[in-house]
């Protein structure tokens, strides 16, 4: 059975629209003109139990709405969601217990406290018992290598320790479900390589089921086995990211080096012979992207043909995978419109 349950969800927020000035003003006490933004349409899926699933979209798209719903910040519009059997905007006690969710861009610790004051309030909130309370921390902050900052003021902390700490606050009462939305944002490379570590732990060994959104898609491929791609409030995708790579992806790239320096017009044959895309010619290195077909046949074409020191054929990166469904996406929304308004 499901632990998180999604159908006919939808976010509609309403403004009023206001013309500049002192005349604005005054008409718009006697007539205002509503406008309704659809942050998310009607979406549904299902996640099961120990799940880890990437939710992946553009800004705007309907991320953090559709988290910020499913954790019981905001009331949807329409539709309806379970998490752990719990109706999350109904905030019960028993919900509110078996959930957490980290907003990388949103602190949750107190600035001018050590981090360990924040954990102790957690500690009393969350009904954590001490002996509990003691072997968790150690445990995570020992997993994160954050044991010699637990006591310094979390204004005095880096922005991956701030984080590293923020992990270990949200963790703190074992949830059953992780809402984690951006976790590694404007993180150095090694913070971001901790905490992917440490969340992939966590998952396998709690069996925690976590929702992850990430723009960093070294994240995403580092730690997901299924995505969910959300675009202008709607679902465009569900399902494996390798089968998602294997939909969109109809080419490879070549990263070649060479012993001497080349030039451009030396392949120029190539682009014209097997149709593949010069990304980038400097000197000694070469980047084709090349027919998936046809990539064996272009590399050993290169191989006979230049001096070459090393040659790599490697996936597209999943970003242009991405990108190539949002633009497909927005083609077929583009039809749809100009079909209806021909009608």
């Amino acid at each position: 059975m499901p632990i998180i349950e999604v159908n006919g969800l939808k976010k509609t927020y309403e403004a009023y629209k206001k013309e500049p000035g002192f005349k604005g003003s005054l008409k718009a006490l006697f007539k205002r003109e509503k406008i309704e933004t659809d942050a998310v349409k009607g979406i549904a899926f299902d996640i099961e139990e120990g799940e880890l699933v990437g939710f992946l979209g553009p800004n705007g798209a309907g991320k953090t709405t559709t988290l910020k719903m499913l954790s019981g910040i905001l009331y949807p519009t329409s539709g309806e969601a379970t998490v752990l059997g719990h109706v999350p905007w109904k905030r019960q006690r028993a919900f509110q217990k078996q959930f957490s969710i980290v907003m990388g861009q949103k602190n949750q610790l107190w600035w001018d406290l050590p981090a360990r004051e924040s954990f102790l309030l957690n500690k009393e909130i969350y009904e954590v018992p001490d002996d509990r309370y003691e072997a968790v921390v150690n445990d995570l902050a020992t997993k994160l290598d954050v044991l010699d900052i637990l006591d310094v003021q979390v204004r005095k902390l880096s922005l991956g320790q701030r984080m590293k700490c923020e992990l270990i606050a949200a963790l703190l009462h074992e949830p059953k479900v992780l809402f984690l939305d951006e976790p590694t944002i404007g993180l150095d490379v090694t913070s971001q390589q901790t905490i992917r570590e440490f969340i992939r732990k966590v998952n396998a060994e709690k069996k925690t089921t976590i929702i992850l959104t990430s723009h960093y898609m070294d994240d995403v491929e580092a730690l997901c086995e299924r995505v969910i791609v959300i675009n202008n409030g709607g679902i465009v995708y569900d399902g494996s990211l390798q089968a998602l790579k294997d939909r969109h992806v109809s080419s490879k790239v070549l990263k070649v080096s060479f012993q001497s320096p080349i030039k451009r017009e030396q392949c120029a044959d190539l682009e014209s012979s097997h149709g593949i895309t010069i990304r980038k010619c400097e000197a000694t290195h070469l980047e084709l992207v090349v027919p998936k077909d046809q990539s064996t046949e272009v590399a050993r074409e290169i191989l006979g043909r230049f001096d070459v020191d090393d040659i790599l054929i490697d996936e597209i990166e999943i970003e242009e995978v991405i990108r190539e469904v949002f633009e497909e996406t927005t083609a077929k929304e583009a039809r749809v419109s100009t079909s209806q308004e021909t009608n």
